[in-house]
């Protein structure tokens, strides 16, 4: 997402507003004070909150497509590259705090139907980590792992300390030599 253009900055002050202020107190007129634009320039750039919504999970589901794909290209041991991948994606994103958590919350709260896309690609991971070189059901458990961590952080259900955290991934990683 580009904050450097007043879409972008808009886009940010939406998630900054669901971060600090909760889902239900997303407004437009909130988003057009936290971004410091008119609620016309805002409407400029997105006709109501539903568009505003759809390009947060947009934006944040291009940059996690592009981050697993990045990992994956990057990667020179073929064995076990896509889970690898969606495994390290999952939780260093997390805890870089990318974003797709206000705007998967948003997308539930708003309209479901918002995550479509999201659905395709994670369809697509789960083809490529059956057909990654590794055990199917074990690639499978490390992504479900992952999807686990990820979402008793999101909620703060079951977390687990720092120290915890990183030997959970590191035996999810070591799961997949």
């Amino acid at each position: 997402m580009n904050r450097n253009s007043k879409r972008g900055l808009i886009l940010a002050a939406a998630s900054s507003v669901v971060k600090h202020n909760g889902i239900e107190k997303l407004t437009l007129e909130a988003v057009a004070a936290e971004a410091g634009v008119s609620k016309g320039g805002l409407l400029h750039h997105f006709p109501n909150k539903e568009a505003l919504i759809q390009s947060m999970v947009s934006g944040i589901t291009n940059d996690f497509v592009t981050d697993v794909q990045t990992r994956v290209d990057s990667d020179s041991q073929e064995k076990g590259k896509w889970s690898r991948a969606y495994l390290e994606s999952t939780a260093e994103g997390n805890q870089e705090g990318l974003g797709m958590n206000v705007a998967l919350n948003a997308a539930l709260f708003s309209n479901k139907d918002l995550l479509e896309e999201l659905r395709e690609h994670y369809a697509f991971w789960q083809r490529n980590i059956e057909n990654d070189g590794v055990d199917p059901v074990l690639s499978s458990i490390v992504r479900l792992a992952a999807d686990g961590l990820w979402l008793s952080e999101v909620f703060g259900i079951g977390e687990i300390g720092e120290d915890m955290r990183g030997k959970v991934i590191s035996k999810l990683q070591d799961m997949l030599k």
